[in-house]
């Protein structure tokens, strides 16, 4: 029972490096997965850091073309409509963003983003820190061949659910199946 303990504790220490050192390649497309908009239709700060650290990668001309990528939450706004709407307020063009309104999980980003992105093999994913490694998976499951990611310096409590949470989920994506 200690070494599967000990496991955990290193394998979550080496998600949250992972996380929040940002490789921040140079890549055609940045990736800003989705989260939850409150019901007044303004972002969260999680999801406001995201797009900022998008906002950084962009105007330093390390990312192209921004996608946004979210679904319908329970609040009843499109994510990834909110998404465009802070970058256009932020001065990036219409025309540099793709929007992916049924990203509704990690998994259907990446294989959305396949289809979307028409054999683009590079991207830049930008989320939390502790989320960065499990979508670095993804998309290379999905035939991306050069993935990094990027993570805002924004923490709150909750992280630590969350960062035991991904410990489950990013074994459940090394070992799941993929099908475009």
């Amino acid at each position: 029972m200690l070494l599967l303990i000990f496991y955990f504790v290193l394998d979550s220490l080496f998600t949250t490096i992972y996380g929040v050192y940002n490789h921040e390649n140079q890549s055609c497309y940045g990736v800003v997965l989705g989260n939850k908009v409150n019901e007044d239709g303004t972002l969260s700060m999680r999801l406001k850091a995201r797009l900022d650290k998008a906002l950084d990668l962009y105007n330093r001309k390390l990312i192209d073309t921004l996608v946004v990528s979210g679904g319908l939450g329970k609040e009843g706004f499109w994510e990834a409509e909110k998404m465009k709407m802070y970058l256009v307020a932020h001065n990036v063009s219409k025309s540099k963003i793709i929007v992916d309104n049924y990203g509704n999980t990690t998994w259907l980003t990446g294989r959305n983003c396949l289809n979307l992105l028409d054999h683009a093999r590079s991207v830049v994913v930008i989320s939390q820190f502790y989320h960065v490694r499990r979508t670095v998976l993804c998309f290379e499951k999905w035939g991306f061949q050069d993935v990094c990611g990027a993570s805002p310096t924004y923490f709150e409590w909750r992280d630590f659910y969350a960062l035991f949470r991904e410990f489950f989920a990013i074994y459940s994506y090394r070992f799941r199946r993929y099908h475009s």
